[in-house]
């Protein structure tokens, strides 16, 4: 039994961004039918990179992350089949994607003086 729900949006955006990313929620809606469950966009300001989750895309109760960004980093259709956030986490720094928050144009910043 898993611990997480890495599969859930909210959980995945929220361990990305407690790592340092910068993380815009794209898509849910998919129809019942699609494999697909939900789109973000990491690192908007620099490396772009779309990650869309798929359950049972191949096989029953997998869960594959494809990540996308035009061929820059990753190659095209680059995918990953995990259960481990870090194995997402270290792929993304491993391909330069910045986990700089406060330098984003993205970052929201706090109205506290």
């Amino acid at each position: 039994m898993r611990k997480n729900k890495l599969y859930t949006n909210s959980y995945f955006s929220k361990r990305l961004k407690d790592s340092g990313f910068i993380v815009i929620k794209i898509w849910q809606g998919y129809a019942e039918s699609d494999p697909r469950r939900w789109t973000i966009l990491v690192d908007p300001g620099d490396a772009g990179v779309y990650i869309t989750c798929f359950q049972n895309k191949e096989d029953k109760g997998d869960t594959t992350f494809e990540m996308n960004d035009g061929g820059r980093r990753y190659p095209k259709n680059f995918s990953i089949k995990t259960d481990s956030m870090e194995v997402i986490v270290q792929s993304l720094v491993d391909r330069g994607v910045s986990t700089n928050a406060s330098s984003s144009p993205f970052h929201k910043k706090s109205d506290v003086n």
